[in-house]
């Protein structure tokens, strides 16, 4: 194969595997951080529920957490 037929298979696919490489990095970032914030709401859920079921246990209400404690 001439040299000018590399060159061009090589400058017709690289901007397809650029974009693909964007796109893959992207949606994993986005997937990833979709897990992780699935796994931090499953923990606070998971804590209001014990909550819950401990004020329910005894009787009394439970204090609230208040922001800057």
């Amino acid at each position: 194969m001439p040299h000018g037929v590399v060159t061009g298979i090589i400058f017709a696919l690289a901007p397809t595997i650029i974009v693909g490489l964007i796109f893959w990095f992207v949606m994993r970032a986005i997937l990833r951080s979709d897990r992780t914030e699935r796994a931090a709401y499953s923990k606070i859920e998971a804590e209001e529920r014990a909550k819950f079921a401990a004020e329910r246990s005894t009787g009394s209400p439970v204090s609230p957490v208040t922001p800057g404690d």
